[in-house]
């Protein structure tokens, strides 16, 4: 891989998410994705604001931007994409009532296509009507089932966890809590191709597998994983059709775990901090590969590969050629090149692209 690490870069810590640099107090992101036209969208959750990137032309190095959208009072934001390419964006919104109380609900905005307005806000409610439990409930996550259905799930008071989701028709249904308890973190929610919806739910003993049966169908309790996830670092990738792989963080400080329903979880090693693995599916050298990236624990971007499903052969990991603050994201541009997104430590976008060499090898880092 070539990119500044290999020629004796400067190590730094990265800021955390208190740090101010040119994009203001980063929350969240970048999330990169790829619209229905090819071309690839950065998100970045700032206090107050969703900052938006676009690329000018398909695997181009011009980005416009960044538009800026309101985001006020969101504390957590995350972004979903399905099969119809719409960027979903679910926020967590705490706003202050008169007599001091904080009021939590989950909200909800969505981009149709690349370079188009976001819509406005629209709040998706809170699973509680008693203030006390509602104002536990936590951070969002989401996915986009076939034919554009979105589900979105938070965890709530006292180690529970609750879904919402769009039926067929478009029309949001209330608010179901899951069979699990002692939940520690927000669960990981994930489609498959075939539109069945998958979650993965993070507990204090393990991390707790839920999946549909039928399209639309009821949430039902399948293999858990034993192994406990260190909160924030759950992802999900279809492997293979209709089949998930889940990879975290082992709490417990052996690495990045792969776990796929009704095997046993498998260690990938890798150095993580305390982060979110991003995951993609990549053509490496002519093989169908499973790419990894990550925030180590040195503060540098970290990438992970192996042939798909292969786990158990080895992931080979490298240095991604920089430090980074927050989370990296992983996307396909318009021409099939994997592409990593990252704030850097000196506070703006980054991105580093696949390019025609051998193995994984991407080009040096830009920024934007």
């Amino acid at each position: 891989m070539r990119g500044a690490s290999l020629h004796g870069a400067e190590r730094q810590n990265a800021p955390s998410a208190t740090d101010t640099g040119p994009l203001g107090r980063v929350l969240g992101g970048p999330w990169l994705l790829a619209g229905q036209d090819g071309r690839l969208t950065a998100y970045v959750h700032t206090e107050g604001t969703l900052l938006r990137w676009t690329e000018e032309a398909v695997g181009s190095a011009r980005w416009s931007g960044p538009d800026t959208y309101p985001a006020k009072n969101l504390t957590h934001l995350t972004v979903a994409q399905g099969p119809n390419r719409y960027a979903h964006l679910i926020g967590r919104r705490v706003r202050p009532k008169a007599d001091g109380r904080p009021a939590v609900d989950i909200m909800c905005a969505t981009q149709f296509q690349t370079g188009r307005p976001v819509t406005e806000w629209r709040s998706l409610g809170n699973p509680f009507k008693d203030l006390g439990r509602s104002e536990q409930v936590g951070a969002p996550t989401a996915a986009v089932a076939n034919g554009g259905a979105l589900y979105v799930c938070v965890p709530t008071a006292w180690g529970g966890a609750a879904l919402r989701r769009e039926d067929r028709h478009g029309q949001w249904e209330a608010w179901k809590e899951l069979d699990v308890a002692g939940v520690t973190d927000r669960p990981s929610l994930a489609a498959t191709a075939a539109g069945l919806v998958e979650v993965l739910v993070p507990t204090r003993a393990a991390a707790l597998h839920l999946h549909q049966n039928s399209q639309g169908g009821a949430m039902v309790r399948g293999y858990d994983a034993g192994v406990i996830p260190l909160p924030g670092s759950v992802t999900a990738l279809e492997t293979a059709p209709g089949r998930m792989t889940h990879y975290l963080t082992d709490v417990r400080g052996t690495g990045v775990v792969a776990f796929r329903a009704g095997s046993w979880p498998m260690p990938l090693g890798g150095t993580p901090g305390d982060g979110r693995t991003a995951a993609l599916r990549a053509t490496v050298d002519g093989f169908d590969c499973t790419l990894l990236a990550l925030r180590g624990t040195d503060g540098a971007v970290h990438l992970g590969a192996c042939p798909t499903e292969e786990e158990r052969g080895g992931m080979w990991w490298t240095d991604g050629g920089t430090a980074c603050a927050g989370d990296p994201s992983l996307a396909l541009d318009g021409h099939g090149r994997a592409v990593v997104a990252a704030i850097g430590t000196d506070g703006r976008l980054a991105l580093a692209r696949q390019t025609d060499g051998p193995g994984l090898t991407l080009s040096d880092w830009s920024r934007i």
